[in-house]
This record gives structure tokens, sequence and C-alpha cells, in this order.
């Protein structure tokens, strides 16, 4: 597969298939006619100034503040010594898909799901005949994507909030969620899916929970990481503006560390979310595990595929791996598998009202992001800490053993093990 485009120190990309996450420096200089994304940071009279000048689109406090500027803007701050200017990282989407044609967009695979409860479903719910799921009530889950296709008839009535973080008029956009991609509604489908009023759709793992479609990447699958910082730090505001217990789902993710992203997800860690993010679709070598799955407060996901090694199931080989040298110890460090999940060949549903089979760490996440709210659902006094013990511990009680790098116990291939409802 080829490469994204080379340009930001911590590009972005949708963890689908066997993607790529690549990093490299920007160029030269902008283009004269060149508009684009800033962060500021520097004195907070300065950074008051050069708001009045710019204008914000994202304002991050002491950290600083983004904006949208053109190459004369530009070139008047860099000649501001007392402030520090860099280019945003862009995101972009890279991914495989097992449709026939492969292409992002493409027609889904009929009107109808091939199951119901596809093998994922099975899995997760150690039950090889079950007919529909449950679960979730009282828990929003917080979808990160290409947006949502909230009226897909799987979807329609669990769509409790809708906003697109991707439009230039606006950094919130309320109202708008739309998926012309396919992603963002194929993973809200596997969390939160509840079979169409008919009973003919496919389900989810946590049907009842609520879903908060927010739209961070658009339709090519390209966005910017101060806006999927800003959402992060949205869903935890909302959580504690509402009362809602909030699992924040993130099949996205980078080779490198963006600090935005990363201090976002610490904020709304401590806010009481529970923040899942894709470990990577880079394996199988070691330490190959992509951000923010790999900060110390997200729970990474590995992905598993529909075959039994060793007993057990197996690691996908293009799953990536977290560090061999901090496995082992049941302790989650930074750059540590925590969890796996069903990944490959996963059926849900799709942008244009049907559905898609596809592959990935992204497919794995919201598989955990949906018992998550499944569990907490049902211990609705429990911190995010105690929901994430819970899931260590349920993961511990089916050691993932396939796979390379997966062993018994704590392994950077698999993690803990593969979390169930029981």
């Amino acid at each position: 597969m080829k490469k994204s485009k080379k340009v930001g120190s911590a590009i972005l990309g949708l963890l689908m298939g066997a993607s790529l996450f690549s990093t490299g420096a920007f160029g030269q200089g902008p283009d004269s006619n060149e508009t684009f994304r800033v962060m500021i940071e520097g004195p907070s009279a300065e950074m008051a100034k050069a708001k009045q000048n710019v204008g914000v689109r994202w304002d991050f406090g002491t950290e600083g503040f983004t904006t949208t500027i053109n190459t004369k803007q530009y070139e008047a701050l860099l000649n501001n010594k007392n402030i520090k200017i860099e280019r945003v990282p862009e995101v972009h989407l890279d991914r495989v898909e097992n449709a026939p044609n492969g292409k992002v967009g493409a027609t889904a695979i009929t009107s109808l799901p091939d199951d119901r409860t596809p093998w994922g479903i099975q899995a997760i719910y150690n039950d090889p005949y079950i007919s529909s799921t449950s679960g979730g009530t009282g828990i929003k889950i917080a979808v990160l994507d290409t947006g949502v296709y909230i009226n897909h008839y799987d979807l329609v009535g669990n769509g409790e909030q809708c906003k697109d973080f991707t439009q230039s008029s606006s950094s919130i956009v309320n109202g708008t969620c739309t998926d012309r991609n396919g992603h963002g509604t194929h993973v809200a489908g596997t969390a939160n899916a509840h079979g169409a009023s008919d009973g003919l759709g496919v389900y989810g793992v946590a049907p009842q929970a609520k879903l908060w479609a927010y739209k961070v990447l658009n339709d090519q699958g390209s966005g910017y990481s101060d806006d999927i910082a800003g959402a992060i730090r949205h869903a935890a505001d909302e959580a504690v503006r509402t009362g809602s217990k909030v699992v924040i789902s993130m099949s996205l993710g980078s080779s490198g560390k963006d600090t935005m992203i990363a201090s976002a997800v610490d904020y709304a860690y401590s806010k009481g979310t529970l923040i899942v993010a894709a470990a990577g679709n880079s394996g199988y070598a070691d330490n190959t595990i992509g951000y923010p799955g790999a900060l110390k407060n997200a729970v990474a996901v590995a992905a598993l595929e529909n075959v039994q090694q060793n007993g057990t199931y197996r690691v996908a080989n293009y799953s990536s791996r977290g560090n061999s040298s901090t496995d082992g110890d049941y302790i989650i460090q930074e750059r540590d598998v925590e969890i796996s999940a069903p990944g490959s060949n996963i059926q849900s549903t799709w942008y244009d009202g049907n559905y898609n089979t596809i592959s990935g760490t992204s497919m794995a996440t919201p598989h955990v992001s949906g018992l998550a709210a499944k569990i907490w659902s049902s211990n609705l006094s429990w911190t995010n800490t105690q929901l994430r013990a819970e899931l260590q511990r349920r993961a511990k009680l089916y050691d993932i053993k396939g796979g390379y790098g997966a062993a018994t116990g704590d392994d950077y291939a698999s993690g803990f093990g593969f979390a169930r409802v029981k």
C-alpha cells in the first residue's frame, strides 16, 4: 500500500485495514495563495495581540491557540520573536477495505446484513447462537470519526448529539455530522446498532447507549489534529454539563505523539470519561503502536482475527504491537497495548444505509467501546478508572495466545487479553 502524503510532524490517519502511519517535515514555506492552520504559543500578552490580529479557532489556554492564516499573516507572525508558531498537523485517511473494488465510498455489500450478529458480536458476547444484543442504557458513546449516518435504520433514534468539527466557518457546527466516507458509520454500528425496528438489521455491542456523533475528519478522511483535540475536550465538557457517563471512541491515530491530542486525552480522563483508541495497523513489529492509543490515559485496542491458534483467537499481523520491554507486568505504561477485540472482516452499518465488511484496529475499538458502555450501564456508580479496571479484569479471563508476539499473560501483541461480556 502506498503511504500517505507527508505533510506534518504527526500526521494522523484512520486505522483501517493495513493502514500506515507516516511522519515528515513541512516544506520550505507556504505558497503565496495558501491558507493553513497554525498553533501559536507564547506569553499571554503576546498571544492576546495575535488573537486580535488573526482570530481563534481553538483556544487551549496557556498551551496556545490555533487559527487559520494566509501567507502574509504567517510571515508577520514569524517575525515576532516573542511567540512560537507551528503548522498544525494534518489528518489523512489511509485505508484498505474488503469491499470488492476497495474504493472509499463503495456501494455496500447488500441491503441486508449477511449476519445480524456478526462473528465479533458473537465472540465478545461469548455466545455463537446470540440473535440480538442489549445494554448501554444511560451511557453515551462519543464516536470521533468521519461522521455518522445517524438515520441508518440500525442507528436511528440513538443519535443524541450530531456535531461537525471540520467546517471552516466555525470550529463546532451543531446538528450536522454527515458521513460520506463510511468509516465513522461502520464504527458507530459496531458499538451501538440496534438491529432496526424490524429486527432484520445488524446489532452492535450496546444498542441502548446513546450516540454522540462527532465528525472530526472530512469526507475524504482529512482534517486537523486541533479539531480532534477540540472534540475530545468538548465531549468531556459535555459529560460534565449533562452529568453523563461518556465513552470516547477513537478509531484514528498517528505514529507520532501530538501534544494537543495528548493534553486533550489527559483532560477528558480527568473529567471522568473513558477513552478507547485503536492501537494502529503498522504491525507486527515491536513498538509500532500509534497515538492516541499509546497514551497512558487511553485504552489501546488490538485487532483479533476469526482464527483459532494455540486455543485462542489470533492477533492480526497488521495490528500494531506495543513495547515488549514493558509488557508482562499488567501495568499500563505509554506505548502499551491494553485489550484485544475482533477487528478482521467485521460487518457493520455503512454511510449509504446498507452494510459493509472491513478490517482493522478501527473495527476492534468500537467492540471495546460498546462493551465499556454495557458494563458501565450496570454499574452507574463506578468511576472511569473502576470501569477500566473491570475491562482489564475481564481481559485477563480470556488470555490471547495466538498471533505474532502473543504469549501467556500480559504481552505486547494482545495486552491483557480479550475482554468479553461473559
